[in-house]
């Protein structure tokens, strides 16, 4: 098989060409292509042009959210490093993960529930619109929902996309249950690295680039 000559700075271009070649007639609604196209690249799954579910007010949800200096709550240190953060800082945004945090620690042990749950009640606190990209820990996402249900937690945008087998597709279907602008990846798929993907998607969107971003962009 004879290599590609691509130059360094086409490399993501190039990519981003492949998938849509890969896809034929099978491309994403216009609206929603580089949410999907930026998770297929960073997955090269092509069943998340299936799985993804992607709620009509989700992306102005998350823009106005980001442009009032909104905050990105994540369950795993992972999704946080992905996240642009030269992306968000255009928008006086930020990005958050609170699952080191020496008080959730104590919280978690004493209650006998997992720490990305009580980092959700902990950013649930914050008087700031919370986006929650939640793509490891499905209590994560269960409890962001009870929240909801309560009535003390309003999301901007809560992108459901935890991985895995233990209550991971029911935790999903508990947010499709709710009325809150969502971004979910059906069946047990997902990934820090997908809901990392999908942050940053909009995130260049909203910086004015469709499809996949300049080769120096930073991407997870």
């Amino acid at each position: 098989m004879e290599l590609q000559k691509v130059r360094p700075a086409d490399i993501e271009k190039r990519s981003f060409e492949i998938i849509t070649e890969i896809l034929g007639e099978n491309q994403p609604d216009p609206a929603v292509e580089h949410i999907v196209k930026r998770v297929i690249h960073t997955t090269a799954d092509f069943e998340y042009a299936e799985n993804l579910f992607i709620s009509p007010d989700a992306e102005k949800s998350f823009a106005e959210a980001i442009q009032n200096g909104g905050v990105i709550i994540t369950d795993t240190k992972m999704a946080l490093s992905g996240i642009s953060k030269p992306a968000l800082a255009k928008f006086g945004a930020e990005v958050q993960c609170f699952i080191s945090d020496p008080d959730v620690a104590a919280e978690a042990k004493e209650r006998e529930i997992t720490r990305a749950a009580v980092c959700m009640e902990k950013a649930a606190k914050l008087n700031r619109p919370l986006i929650f990209a939640l793509g490891n820990a499905p209590t994560a996402l269960v409890r962001v929902c009870e929240l909801v249900k309560e009535g003390t937690l309003k999301p901007a945008l809560v992108i459901g996309v935890p991985v895995g087998f233990v209550n991971v597709i029911e935790s999903k279907e508990m947010l499709m249950e709710t009325d809150v602008p969502k971004i979910v990846a059906r069946g047990r798929k997902g990934g820090s690295n997908v809901a990392a993907a999908i942050c940053n998607a909009m995130l260049y969107h909203m910086g004015g680039r469709r499809g996949g971003p300049a080769a120096n962009s930073p991407r997870p």
